[in-house]
């Protein structure tokens, strides 16, 4: 069962945004904004944004109103949200929420002085849909998915796509990467400039087991033989028992390894890593961006890291990145990178200023999905076992 999904609702609300109301966010020409809430009873508000780790103190004016004025920060949509008295909220007037697995909070836009490769622009849309399908192995469960198609889709029937699975980060949802990634109107603005493969993108919910149940990204397990059962192991048979049927079976899928990719952040790229090293013969490309760790790269696929020539003949694109200023994921990320140069695994290492935040996954994003598919480009990136790292 499908139906369109052409904006996200967060985008769609977003045009009550900005009519006035005193407590809504301000953004100032620096590049400041200005967040205000209005709670005359409250003791303690803090605001917490996701481009930096410490939460702000809020002060409370004699009209009730609490207030704090950020330090300028780059063009970009964020994430925010108020601590009040030990509770966190959402911004009770502002219509755009971040869903959460668990949880909400709210979005902020700081407009760029011209569109970013991620904005609406003017050029031919693609769509995106919300699917509904029954998970045999989750119990009969029904599990939504959407799925990103390109521009003309609908027009040309003739035409088969590769497919990018897409995932989603700890806490998030299958909506996140439409609602704030925005990585519809990026495809969008990369095929009218023809800088990427027009592509079906799908993007599942990543928690197959309960939220807070067996672990978010592959734990302590994993190995090939006998996998442990957390989150990721039952995603993994969710995946390719259900969801890529059910996505081969309503939209038009080019066959192949070489068509098929995976990629996600956060704990969506720890689940990128395992399925990627389990799944060689079912993909040909990977995208991980900000993993904390994947510890079980050096012992359960030691086998697949020692046959360099074997291995690289597998890959057409390892694309792996991370931000410095993120200090539970940048570690993991770099020994990734260490261990695939140490053993001449072709891959592409991208250390970048940057938090853990969809500021950041949006660039990489740009960075990523040109090369995706095109194996010429991959190539040219990526010599025999080397690391490739922007500093």
């Amino acid at each position: 069962m499908k139906s369109a999904y052409l904006l996200p609702l967060a985008l769609a609300l977003s045009t009550l945004h900005g009519q006035g109301t005193p407590a809504l966010p301000e953004v100032h020409p620096d590049h400041s904004v200005t967040f205000r809430l209005a709670d005359p009873k409250a003791s303690n508000v803090t605001l917490t944004v996701d481009w930096q780790t410490d939460p702000l103190p809020m002060t409370l004016g004699a009209d009730g109103v609490w207030t704090v004025t950020t330090a300028p920060v780059a063009p970009n949509t964020y994430i925010y949200s108020y601590n009040v008295d030990g509770v966190a909220i959402a911004d009770p007037v502002n219509p755009r929420i971040k869903f959460r697995a668990r949880g909400s909070a709210s979005l902020v836009d700081i407009p760029p002085a011209s569109p970013a490769l991620w904005d609406i622009c003017d050029v031919p849309h693609g769509s995106v849909d919300i699917n509904w399908h029954k998970s045999t192995v989750l119990n009969g469960e029904t599990r939504m998915y959407v799925v990103y198609t390109p521009p003309g889709y609908g027009q040309h029937p003739e035409n088969r796509y590769p497919v990018l699975y897409l995932l989603h980060g700890a806490n998030d949802t299958a909506y996140g990467w439409t609602m704030v990634g925005n990585v519809n109107f990026l495809l969008d603005n990369l095929l009218a400039a023809h800088n990427a493969t027009p592509m079906i993108i799908v993007m599942p919910y990543g928690y197959a087991l309960p939220y807070g149940v067996g672990g978010g990204g592959q734990r302590g397990g994993g190995a090939v033989g006998a996998p442990t059962r957390n989150n990721t192991t039952v995603f993994e048979e969710y995946l390719f028992k259900d969801l890529m049927p059910e996505v081969a079976a309503q939209y038009r899928i080019a066959p192949g390894r070489e068509n098929c990719a995976v990629a996600g952040m956060s704990m969506g790229a720890e689940q990128s890593l395992y399925l990627f090293f389990r799944h060689l013969d079912a993909f040909s490309a990977i995208g991980a961006l900000c993993p904390s760790s994947f510890r079980a790269l050096e012992t359960d696929y030691a086998a697949l890291l020692n046959d360099a020539q074997g291995t690289n003949g597998k890959i057409a694109l390892f694309w792996l990145g991370c931000g410095r200023q993120d200090p539970s994921h940048f570690p993991g990320s770099q020994r990734i990178d260490e261990v695939l140069t140490a053993h001449q695994i072709n891959h592409i290492w991208h250390p970048t200023e940057g938090v853990h935040n969809y500021a950041l996954w949006r660039q990489y994003m740009a960075e990523f999905v040109p090369l995706v598919f095109r194996t010429e480009a991959a190539a040219g990136e990526s010599q025999s076992g080397a690391s490739h790292a922007s500093r």
